[in-house]
This record gives structure tokens, sequence and C-alpha cells, in this order.
């Protein structure tokens, strides 16, 4: 886009020099008439010019022209420009629909080599930590035979929003797979998220305690993985897969470093 609109600028230039070749040539042809005809007599200096109506029409019609070209072509680049910025911000929407989960209105999959990417040249670059959480919403599957597919949609939208609420905007939250979750934070050690693991129990626990489902509390199992050099991707996810699972066959109400149980006391 950034060429694009340089390339428009540069058509506004060409315009302005235009209207100012013109205001040389006609400066020039009055000067052509004017000096000639200009003497000297004692003090004072006297003109006298003889200028045929055909050539004062003539001089209208050309400026009178020139003024509707210019007119015309600013018009024409006030459109292409407002088309060109058009056409960007559709195209940005379309890529970032792409890239969006619609149930959730969070990353999707698709998004994710891409994001991480950044992510991690972001963390190479400064030196600073990098954790992935990847998080399974518990005995899903129950939900969707207990209450149907429609209020399963519903409880996967609202733990996003609850994942979302859990970290900052410097962070990723994605939708890895049905039901589960990735989020990935910037700057963070493991160590560190421990605190997004309690901001995400409290807000859990609360949304659990407001009896969305009857009879029936969410619990999530959270993998982790911390960025290092030399790590892929892949290697983070692998890893943080294996962390999730094994937390899923602790005891229920532990709350172990890789396990989220949101049921109270």
């Amino acid at each position: 886009m950034s060429h694009q609109l340089s390339q428009l600028e540069k058509r506004d230039w060409e315009l302005w020099v235009i209207v100012c070749l013109a205001g040389v040539l006609v400066g020039a042809g009055l000067l052509a008439l004017i000096f000639p005809a200009a003497f000297l007599k004692q003090d004072n200096v006297h003109f006298e010019i003889t200028v045929s109506r055909q050539l004062v029409v003539g001089l209208m019609v050309l400026l009178a022209l020139l003024n509707t070209y210019l007119v015309t072509r600013r018009l024409e680049l006030r459109r292409l420009r407002e088309k060109l910025i058009s056409s960007t911000i559709q195209n940005e929407l379309v890529r970032l629909q792409s890239f969006t989960d619609p149930l959730t209105e969070i990353y999707n999959r698709r998004s994710l080599d891409d994001m991480a990417s950044r992510f991690i040249s972001h963390a190479r670059r400064l030196s600073k930590p990098l954790t992935f959480m990847l998080i399974d919403v518990d005995r899903f599957k129950e939900v969707n035979t207990r209450f149907g597919h429609l209020t399963g949609d519903v409880v996967l939208a609202e733990i996003a929003a609850l994942l979302k609420n859990s970290v900052r905007g410097s962070d990723a939250v994605v939708r890895y797979g049905g039901d589960e979750f990735l989020i990935i934070l910037a700057d963070t050690s493991r160590a560190s998220a421990s605190r997004v693991v309690e901001r995400l129990k409290a807000y859990l626990g609360d949304w659990n305690k407001a009896g969305h489902l009857e009879r029936f509390e969410v619990s999530l199992s959270i993998g982790f993985a911390e960025w290092a050099e030399g790590k892929t991707l892949d290697d983070l996810l692998d890893v943080a897969d294996r962390e999730m699972y094994v937390s899923k066959g602790e005891p229920p109400r532990a709350l172990a470093p890789g396990s989220l149980i949101s049921r109270t006391s």
C-alpha cells in the first residue's frame, strides 16, 4: 500500500509541476508582450500594448481547459486514494477474519505458526522469557452430551473470554483445537505464569458459582512449556501437551503446576 500511495503522491506533484509550468508560460507570454512595448519618456514609463481579441479569448480558453484538467485529475486521484485505502482495509479485515475463530473470536490455529514465530523472534532478540500454556476443557464431551452442542459452544466462547481476561494485551490466546486453547505469554517465565493460573482459577470459580451449568462445574487441565534457544514450536507444543495430559491423571481437587481445578470447598 505504501508504494501505491507514494505513486499517487507523485502524481499530485506532477499536477503541481504542470500548474507551475503553466504559470511560468503565461507570465513569460505577458512579459513578451509588455517589455517590447515599454519605452521611457522623460521620467515616466509608458506601455503601449495591442492584443488581438482572438489571443485573449484563446488565453482564457486555455486557462479554462487547464483548470478543468487539473480539477478532474485531482478528483480522480482522490477517488483512487479512497479506493486504495478502502481496498487495503477490506483486505486486512479478510486477513484478520481468516486468522480468527468465529465462535470464540480469538485467534485460530491457522494463525499459530506466524504468531509463534513473531513471539519467538521477540524473545530471542531481547533475551526475554516466553511461555506457552496449553489448556484443555475437562469432560467437555459430557457438557455436549448433557446440555447439548449449542450450550457447549456457549461454554467454549465464555472460556475463551475468561482466558483473554486473564492475560495482557501483549499475550495471545488461540483456539488450538475443539476444546483446547493455547496461550502465548510474552516476557513471562514458567514460574511467573502461575499468576495467570491464579487469575484464571478465580475467574473460573466465579463462573461456576454463577450456575451456568446445572450440577456441573467446568475445570481445566494445563500444560506448560518455556521456550529456550533451539526449541521449535512443535517441541514446545509436544512438551505442553504431554504435561497437560499427565495433569489430567492427578487427583481432581489438586492444583498441581499443570492442572487447574475450579471447584471450591
